[in-house]
């Protein structure tokens, strides 16, 4: 698939197109968000991290002008994000986790009708078009609902992009499909964003997240890092032994008793993590003798700074 062509190149690519401060919003008498401020650059992908509930989606919502914080300012798109809203909704594409379009019409069908929403010009050729673009030659007739889960993603992204927006924003939307049409995707959206589309997306996936430029961790409502993905880990300051050998399940269980120590299977291997190298190097002094496994220092995985992270949150709804 090709949306990228529809992506004007724009001149200011380094432009900020968010740039917010202090931003905090609760439901219920609970703070899903707290004193949070970021800026995003044209042209990037950036990658919200964190476990369920941890106020994801509500910050990008915010960041957008989405939905209105309790407190806080800032802009999107050069729109106040309060009292601007309108304007800003008008430049913004939104796919959802859960396929949201018509499961009863047809791939053309359901083009259509987005592009008759947004007042397109030529509903009908902005929908052959975009079946063209997005490789679902032979599938215009097709009924969305019987669509497998990579060509429904397809056919999202191909309706969220219809209007050339500025901004789009990605709510897990790659859950359920296979990393084929995972891997396709991911190249779609990188070719957008080279053409100066800023892609806002949530994701569990760690392989995801190093495909961003930059990611936001959050837990519980707080941000708790921030960079590209090399100076997240960099910042964790985690020390990380990887373990091979004899035996791995009986250490496993020994030091996970150690609470400064976080233990995570690999393969075939352990990860041994810990942000006090004193107490891992004291914890772990007695096994490094031991000729049936082999330490190796390693720099830590993304996905060990994301449990990491997770184990020094504290969950705002207990």
């Amino acid at each position: 698939m090709n949306v990228a062509a529809k992506i004007p190149r724009r001149a200011a690519d380094n432009d900020v197109v968010i740039d917010v401060e202090g931003l905090t919003k609760s439901f219920d008498g609970r703070v899903v968000v707290r004193n949070l401020s970021m800026q995003v650059k044209r042209g990037t992908i950036y990658g919200f991290l964190g476990p369920n509930g941890s106020g994801k989606t509500t910050t990008i919502r915010m960041l957008c002008g989405l939905l209105t914080p309790d407190s806080g300012h800032g802009t999107c798109l050069g729109y106040d994000i309060i009292t601007e809203t309108d304007k800003i909704k008008r430049h913004v594409g939104y796919m959802t986790q859960r396929f949201s379009l018509y499961q009863d019409l047809s791939v053309r069908e359901n083009l259509e009708f987005v592009a008759r929403i947004y007042g397109i010009d030529d509903p009908v050729g902005a929908a052959r078009n975009a079946i063209k673009q997005l490789g679902l030659e032979g599938r215009g007739e097709q009924i969305a609902g019987s669509l497998s889960g990579g060509w429904k993603q397809r056919l999202a992204l191909g309706a969220c992009t219809l209007t050339n927006p500025q901004l789009l924003l990605l709510d897990e939307p790659t859950a359920g499909v296979d990393p084929k049409a995972r891997r396709e995707f991911w190249n779609e959206i990188h070719a957008l964003a080279a053409n100066g589309l800023t892609v806002l997306v949530s994701t569990h996936y760690m392989d995801e997240a190093e495909r961003c430029h930059e990611i936001a961790y959050i837990a519980y409502g707080e941000l708790l890092a921030r960079g590209t993905v090399d100076e997240v880990i960099a910042g964790s300051a985690l020390t990380t032994y990887t373990v091979n050998g004899e035996g791995l399940s009986e250490l496993s269980q020994e030091l996970s008793e150690n609470k400064t120590i976080m233990v995570a299977p690999f393969g075939t291997s352990l990860h041994v993590s810990s942000r006090d190298k004193k107490a891992l190097d004291a914890a772990i002094a007695r096994h490094r003798n031991d000729p049936s496994l082999k330490w190796t220092l390693t720099d830590p995985s993304l996905e060990d700074v994301f449990i990491e992270l997770m184990s020094r949150s504290k969950d705002n709804f207990q």
